[in-house]
């Protein structure tokens, strides 16, 4: 089965289901591309592929190979990350800057090899310096050629908010004294598709065939939601992870998540429908035409019959506690619980950062799975990573309970790497009797997924084993919020990463190249000698400029 967009979907039978495990290559020259991606806006220095943006969308099947041939022709570093993919045995090509490769240093080549060995819907997207806010991200689809879901045609609709500023001229809106300052003068514009979101493409519907559609919120802030006029749809997927079905009638997805819907057309041709992309989000300004924005495409049964009229544009999350695993797993039993506060706070010049626990995140000098690698038994003490990276050791085979806790009016899509967890309560962080603490159902299959969107002022716990050796990211997907500091690591099982692990050659060479040490704690010295790594003071609750 083979993606198609804004064109009739015929038939398109069972030929990967017979297809033989095979290399998927991609061979991409990263480069700066000044666009204004068709939107009306001016033109700013976006990332692209090829010289051109969007970027490919990539595909493959459950078995496959990804080949992924990377030119930097940037002046800085890059990396790539495959969002959702667990790389069991090969952390280090996970992507994540300074965590588990040293970056693609400018003007030279790597090699990523992605085994595919989970089927759905991921994204691959830049891990350095926050490149996937300036168009360095991509759908990546992967088809299991025994889906149990059928669908005589699928649909992928991916979405973006593209914003006239650049990350880097950003940053400095974000962290300096009296933040938010100018952030929204100049407003982002949503593209559908990696196009004007003004200019949406039919779909096709014929009568009682069914359609899977595959939603993707590459977003770097804002909310999104998809719904179509009259139909029903009903969830089979969830960030990667197959669902038992679950009927509604909108999808909204927060920055990184994932869905894909079945929707089974009407048996009569007399009427067209509309779909609706929103782009939205309470948490943010109110801004006419942009927060909130609908744009509306058409589902086409018959070129020449009028529209359904419908009263109203359908709008909610789903409910996630509601949703049960296709796998039939019970709820996990944890063996040790984390406490996250996931919040902002100040230094002491009154510049604000994000931070888990008011530790706000700096990479090491050495990336972390050649500090876990080298270190002996240090590996098993947090502090090897540096005092920044803010890492947790997990135990081989520990159920991990961790309670998300957003007590600002600030929301988080939380990602965590190489896992999906359960999610098994959410609340209200001022609820202090409970009478709001929804909890799953003891007899349900908890939903699993690997973004979870906390809204402002509430709390949720999810629980995952610690079944697969790395050094793995958790990190908010809001861009802002990453690049501000929310963010941190989780070293898993790092005697067996020391006795299985291998760091290809081609990865080392990138760090000798930019002159990055391959050994040692976070700042390349051996044992507690941490001169020179990052090392910030907590971050205070209170902005020390206020009188």
């Amino acid at each position: 089965m083979r993606i198609v967009s804004g064109i009739i979907c015929s038939a398109i039978a069972a030929a990967a289901a017979v297809a033989q495990a095979k290399n998927i290559v991609q061979n991409w020259d990263i480069s700066f591309v000044d666009t204004n991606r068709g939107l009306d806006q001016p033109a700013k220095q976006g990332i692209g592929v090829n010289g051109q943006l969007p970027l490919p969308i990539v595909e493959g099947n459950l078995g496959d190979m990804l080949i992924l041939n990377v030119r930097n022709s940037l002046n800085v570093p890059t990396s790539l990350h495959s969002h959702g993919l667990h790389l069991p045995g090969s952390n280090y090509y996970d992507g994540v800057f300074m965590v588990t490769e040293c970056g693609i240093a400018p003007g030279s080549n790597f090699t990523y090899m992605i085994p595919l060995q989970q089927s759905g819907t991921y994204w691959i997207h830049g891990h350095t310096s926050e490149q996937n806010y300036d168009g360095l991200q991509t759908p990546l689809i992967i088809h299991d050629p025994n889906e149990p879901y059928k669908a005589d045609c699928e649909y992928l609709l991916y979405f973006e908010d593209w914003w006239p500023l650049t990350f880097a001229e950003t940053y400095p809106l974000l962290t300096e004294p009296n933040p938010s300052a100018g952030l929204f003068d100049q407003p982002p514009a949503a593209l559908i598709n990696g196009a004007n979101a003004n200019l949406t493409q039919p779909i096709y519907f014929e009568p009682g065939k069914t359609y899977r559609i595959r939603l993707v919120s590459m977003s770097s802030f804002p909310l999104f939601e998809f719904t179509i006029d009259d139909h029903e749809l009903q969830v089979i997927e969830v960030d990667g992870a197959r669902t038992k079905p679950y009927k509604t009638n909108v999808v909204r997805l927060a920055s990184a998540q994932r869905v894909s819907v079945l929707v089974t057309a009407k048996k009569s041709m007399q009427l067209n429908y509309q779909y609706h992309v929103t782009m939205l989000g309470d948490f943010l300004p109110a801004i006419p035409g942009v927060f909130p924005s609908t744009y509306n495409g058409s589902v086409i049964y018959n070129p020449n019959a009028s529209y359904y009229e419908a009263d109203s544009i359908a709008t909610g999350f789903l409910d996630e506690l509601a949703i049960e695993s296709y796998d039939n797993d019970s709820v996990l039993i944890p063996d040790r619980s984390l406490y996250l506060n996931a919040t902002s706070g100040f230094m002491a010049d009154g510049s604000t950062f994000e931070s888990y626990n008011q530790i706000t995140y700096k990479s090491p000098l050495v990336p972390s799975i050649l500090s876990a690698l080298t270190t002996g038994n240090m590996a098993k003490n947090p502090i090897t990573y540096g005092p920044d990276t803010n890492t947790f050791v997990l135990k081989y085979g520990d159920v991990m309970e961790m309670l998300l806790w957003s007590p600002t009016n600030l929301p988080h899509p939380l990602h965590l790497h190489g896992h999906n967890f359960q999610i098994i309560e959410k609340g209200f962080t001022n609820d202090t009797t409970g009478q709001y603490r929804k909890q799953v159902s003891p007899t349900n299959a908890p939903l699993k997924r690997d973004t979870l969107f906390i809204p402002g002022d509430e709390y949720a716990i999810v629980r995952f084993p610690a079944n697969n050796p790395g050094i793995w990211s958790f990190h908010c997907h809001i861009t802002w919020h990453s690049g501000m500091g929310l963010f941190m690591l989780f070293a898993e099982a790092v005697d067996r990463m020391q006795a299985t692990m291998k760091v290809p050659d081609s990865i080392l060479e990138q760090c000798r190249l930019q002159g990055i040490k391959t050994s040692g704690n976070a700042a390349g010295n051996n044992g507690f000698n941490f001169a020179a790594a990052p090392n910030e003071p907590y971050l205070l609750t209170n902005d020390p400029l206020d009188n």
